[in-house]
């Protein structure tokens, strides 16, 4: 274990940028990953293994490993799409792919059958990357305005805390106006 961070810790080479040169950190990290310490997910992208009882071996967790990207290339990133809406309770559906929107360059990140998208986007679309409001803006453009009804608004009520549901208000000047008038069905209940 890499002291100071248990498993499912992911983790770019740059985290240990004032322990030593670009080369001596490579060259540890190429041993720890020989030994299995650690295991390398992509080119400059590391994870402690995180080991479960009954499951094994536990892959990184897609958060885990967009942080890590944002850190390395400091940027900002929203997710999007069935990302946004699974992460917030809109749907089932489990994507293999998931999309952020980034004020960085656009790449693909491949991790096993997993893939991680990041679209370079305007500075607008990342006015509220990393607060609640940007994740319920980006689930509901995905979802569409003909299919919220009152079941979704209840279903982002429960799920949402209520200190994110008042400040969605703050930011619903960001939205658009379909989204603003969510915002504040949604909000009705957080003052």
């Amino acid at each position: 274990m890499i002291h100071g961070h248990g498993g499912g810790w992911v983790f770019t080479p740059s985290a240990f940028a004032k322990v030593g040169t670009p080369r001596s950190v490579g060259m540890a990290l190429t041993r720890l990953s020989r030994k299995g310490v650690i295991r390398q997910l992509a080119r400059g992208l590391y994870e402690v293994p995180q080991s479960h009882p009954t499951l094994g071996r536990v892959p990184a967790s897609t958060e885990a490993i967009a942080k890590a990207l944002a850190g390395r290339h400091a940027i900002r990133l929203q997710p999007i799409g069935a990302y946004a809406a699974n992460a917030l309770g809109l749907s089932e559906q489990v994507p293999v792919r998931a999309v952020f929107l980034t004020d960085g360059p656009s790449r693909k990140v491949k991790i096993g059958k997993r893939e991680i998208i990041l679209k370079r986007t305007t500075p607008r679309n990342m006015a509220t990357a990393g607060r609640p409001s940007g994740m319920v803006i980006q689930a509901l453009r995905w979802t569409g305005q003909k299919h919220v009804d009152d079941k979704l608004i209840a279903r982002l009520r429960r799920n949402l805390k209520p200190e994110d549901r008042a400040a969605l208000m703050k930011d619903a000047h960001l939205a658009p106006a379909w989204i603003a008038a969510i915002f504040r069905e949604i909000s009705d209940d957080a003052k």
